[in-house]
């Protein structure tokens, strides 16, 4: 193998394929490598943590095809020390690879390319849908943090794709909190559903192109094909639990306020707030105010006063912060609105005018 790549191109493939390298000690020394292959489909590094894996296009000039397979953190190390402009020659012989830039150049040895296994991808293309890839990487990073962080229930701790009435809706829960959004996508008669690992998924979601991204799933994996190449994640073998039954079908109070002045009310209550990381929340519709209340008996207590247009009845009930201030992830909205539907009962938060949102919070205890 003979090729040249740009230094800045390089670099940046690099340290997007080295995300699906294994990390930890790997059984495998393929499994902790980036694979190099250059030929008629020009150049392109891939990589797989038998979880994910990725087959990314790159730019640059091929002299000779080749494979060849290099330890990913020595590869990403060398690329991460690239200054000015200028090209990366990468000659493979033997069991080594020469990598030269200007005046440097390092002897790297190489892992056996043949141990390097193979990226599955879907059976079943039929099943595929096209999302602006901005959008897609938006709401799984978003939605992503809601995800259990822990693997007693795979299903928790995955991302739930729906595809129903030319809308993808992604669901993510941790049985505290749940969060729902949805992106309008053009195949109108596409109906589906499968589950992602979370960790799967906002690797993957990194590494997205702004630029459209075709999602293909069956029973086993679901790969996102773009033109800057094809990432792969493993499904979840797991069934979601039917969350639209613990979505309030009623109300009793609900109030909108504008979301910076929450966002810095929050901000001040939460230093105030006890080791549960308790707020108080109180909806006045005499007053139109919601108010924020938080005591600590270390530090003292706090109370933040809203403008805000409140209906129903007066009602106080407490949460997380963590919990609240995730919405401020989830929306771009100016205005967002608190749903509560009574003592005990769960809180609907939604941006005003964002319909692509649902995000539901239990309540703590008084």
């Amino acid at each position: 193998m003979n090729i040249s790549i740009e230094k800045k191109i390089l670099g940046e493939a690099v340290h997007i394929v080295s995300r699906f390298a294994e990390r930890k000690h790997a059984t495998l020394p393929a499994l902790a490598s980036i694979l190099i292959v250059a030929g008629d489909d020009g150049i392109k590094l891939r990589a797989t943590n038998l979880e994910t894996g990725i087959d990314y296009k790159v730019r640059g000039e091929c002299e000779t095809d080749g494979v060849v397979a290099i330890p990913a953190t020595v590869l990403q190390q060398i690329a991460s020390s690239f200054s000015g402009e200028g090209d990366v020659r990468i000659e493979h012989t033997g069991d080594t690879v020469s990598i030269t830039t200007g005046t440097s150049r390092s002897l790297v040895k190489t892992t056996p390319h043949e141990d390097f296994p193979l990226i599955p991808m879907p059976e079943r293309t039929e099943n595929s849908m096209v999302v602006p890839g901005h959008a897609l990487r938006a709401v799984i990073s978003s939605v992503g943090s809601c995800a259990s962080s822990s693997t007693v229930r795979p299903e928790l701790a995955s991302l739930y794709f729906t595809i129903q009435n030319a809308t993808l809706t992604i669901v993510a829960t941790d049985s505290f909190r749940l969060a729902e959004k949805k992106i309008p996508i053009g195949n109108t008669g596409l109906q589906g559903k499968f589950l992602i690992p979370a960790k799967n998924a906002l690797e993957i979601a990194q590494a997205l192109p702004d630029s459209e991204v075709t999602i293909i799933f069956d029973e086993h994996q679901c790969a996102f094909v773009s033109e800057e190449g094809t990432m792969v994640s493993r499904l979840t073998n797991a069934t979601y639990p039917d969350y639209q039954q613990i979505i309030p079908k009623e109300h009793v109070a609900e109030a909108v306020v504008l979301r910076k002045d929450l966002e810095l009310a929050l901000k001040r209550t939460t230093i105030f707030s006890d080791a549960f990381s308790k707020v108080l929340f109180e909806f006045d519709p005499k007053k139109n105010a919601l108010a924020l209340f938080a005591k600590n008996s270390e530090v003292g207590e706090s109370t933040e006063s809203l403008l805000a247009k409140v209906s129903g009845v007066a009602l106080t009930i407490s949460f997380n912060h963590r919990f609240i201030a995730t919405v401020f992830g989830l929306t771009n909205a100016d205005s967002v609105t608190l749903t509560a539907s009574g003592i005990g009962r769960p809180l609907i938060m939604r941006g005003v005018g964002d319909n692509s949102l649902l995000y539901l919070i239990s309540p703590m205890n008084q």
